[in-house]
């Protein structure tokens, strides 16, 4: 018994074998190294001022840019005409004040002096009122684009969530619902 004990022995020992391929591991950076820029903001809406939109696209942001365009070119469309609309009512009244209309005109022909004086302040309303929209989205297309670049310096990840979370009373052994900030560092 002692002979085949060392002679497995000498036989386990004097084995050549031969090891599976070498694996290798690489290692790599799982922290992104994302340069704040403080200066991003203030470039994304100094191009936004220069050109609507141009921010938006600063940011990487490019579906906003045709919002950004449509309410502009809608604000836009809406203000010229509103303005036409005015100035074709203020023409025929200055001429019915001057004697010069025409009674048999189509469009203004059966309309009296306080209807055309009505006009003349709906459509003056409403173009005065398309200015300021024109204005407020030119102003938020270069607000949008500032905070938008601000947020995009912010660390959202997993290690901070807002998430419900049921708790059992130890007392009563009822459910109690709440919320949990979790910050893990």
């Amino acid at each position: 018994m002692q002979k085949i004990f060392v002679f497995l022995l000498v036989l386990f020992f004097s084995w050549n074998s031969f090891s599976q391929e070498e694996v290798s591991l690489i290692v790599k950076d799982t922290v992104k190294n994302n340069r704040i820029d403080p200066l991003a903001p203030s470039k994304a809406a100094f191009y936004s001022a220069i050109l609507p939109g141009l921010g938006q696209a600063h940011n990487k942001k490019y579906w906003k840019i045709p919002l950004v365009y449509i309410g502009l070119g809608v604000s836009i469309y809406s203000y010229t005409w509103n303005n036409k609309e005015y100035h074709k009512f203020r023409d025929e009244y200055k001429r019915r004040l001057d004697g010069t209309f025409d009674p048999n005109h189509p469009i203004y022909g059966n309309l009296d002096k306080a209807r055309l004086i009505s006009a003349q302040k709906f459509h003056q309303k409403n173009r005065d009122l398309s200015a300021l929209i024109t204005g407020l989205i030119y102003i938020l297309n270069i607000v949008d684009a500032n905070v938008d670049a601000h947020l995009m310096q912010f660390n959202v990840n997993d290690n901070l969530s807002l998430r419900p979370e049921l708790q059992q009373n130890q007392i009563d052994y009822k459910f109690n619902t709440g919320l949990t900030l979790i910050y893990n560092f």
